[in-house]
């Protein structure tokens, strides 16, 4: 009777105490090397994510997608350096960027006409569009860099105002072309 009460008396010990599983070196060298890896991650990203798997790969998703764009703005930019520097472009060159919040129009003609900015102004205008910021440079060549946002929050397409400039630059143009003729 005495060894059945022992027996009864570690059972009931053993209930209390959570059970310890056996874990193998390999399988705590794994755990300590992903948990490395997830801070590793977690200051590369900038990442004030708690300790959980989970939003630590949440926050460094975002910051990958972050980068993504800017590399994707960048490529823009330098395509639209380029294209400013050939030397034998005649064509204006007019890019629209729809930022959500609002459109960055860059437009470049290598011919700086008379009027040009205020026809380029006109457009905007139409398509009821606010330039909040913007930068010009009417020498020699037609630069704009202009910042714009919607008056209506209607859905205007990047392309529509991408056309729309292009057209009022053309007739610009012909129109200059005309009065030195």
């Amino acid at each position: 009777m005495l060894s059945l009460n022992r027996g009864m008396l570690k059972q009931r010990a053993e209930r209390g105490r959570p059970k310890r599983k056996m874990v193998s070196r390999e399988q705590q060298q794994s755990r300590a090397s992903l948990h490395e890896k997830l801070q590793l991650l977690r200051s590369v990203t900038n990442s004030h994510a708690q300790q959980n798997k989970k939003s630590i790969i949440a926050e460094a998703s975002k910051y990958i997608q972050g980068l993504k764009q800017k590399v994707e703005l960048l490529n823009r930019e330098i395509s639209y350096a380029r294209s400013l520097t050939r030397g034998n472009q005649t064509a204006p060159v007019v890019s629209v960027e729809n930022l959500g919040k609002g459109f960055l129009i860059e437009v470049y003609s290598p011919k700086s006409s008379q009027g040009l900015l205020v026809s380029v102004l006109e457009v905007f205008e139409d398509l009821g569009l606010n330039v909040l910021q913007a930068s010009v440079s009417c020498v020699d060549a037609f630069r704009l860099e202009a910042f714009g946002t919607e008056e209506i929050m209607e859905t205007l397409d990047a392309e529509v105002v991408k056309q729309a400039v292009k057209e009022a630059i053309e007739n610009c143009t012909e129109s200059s072309e005309q009065d030195e003729a």
